[in-house]
């Protein structure tokens, strides 16, 4: 029973008797008063769910998956086995990898990371939500792929050097 002595029931009926001789007007009025409290307590699972993001692994797959799903969100094409034979061929997975005897690399712009990029093409194609640092292997990836779509139309289309 609540502190001030009355049960629901009595509480309750008291308010149905009010709304009933008032009519309907105040009964409509009623009702978004009853959905906001409704709304409100479910609120807080709404926000708990879209918290949650999605964890990737440290490690090349981990990374593949990550700018994958950046590459999406943004528009640009590519598949994990596009990317990963391309990161094959250019690094071997190693994401500090740098060229410092080509072209490139005389001109004192080595390629450097997973996908070899060199850093006016990784500023060029840097693709926001992602670090800066040329090194981070989802930046790498991203900016690379978003390279390869312009010049390539996706990443999937190059099998060399590029």
């Amino acid at each position: 029973m609540p502190a001030n002595g009355q049960n629901r029931h009595a509480r309750t009926g008291r308010l149905a008797r009010k709304l009933a001789v008032a009519g309907t007007g105040v009964a409509v009025l009623a009702l978004p008063l009853v959905g906001a409290a409704t709304a409100s307590a479910a609120t807080p699972a709404t926000t708990a769910a879209a918290a949650t993001a999605t964890v990737y692994p440290n490690n090349l797959d981990g990374w593949i998956r990550e700018s994958l799903d950046i590459m999406a969100q943004h528009g640009i094409p590519g598949t994990y086995d596009g990317i990963h034979r391309n990161v094959m061929r250019e690094s071997s997975g190693n994401p500090f990898a740098i060229n410092n005897w080509d072209v490139n690399a005389v001109n004192g712009t080595p390629s450097k990371g997973l996908l070899q990029v060199i850093d006016p093409t990784f500023r060029a194609y840097h693709v926001a939500g992602t670090s800066w640092d040329s090194y981070d292997p989802v930046a790498n990836i991203t900016a690379a792929c978003n390279y390869a779509a312009h010049r390539y139309g996706s990443i999937d289309n190059v099998f060399s050097a590029y």
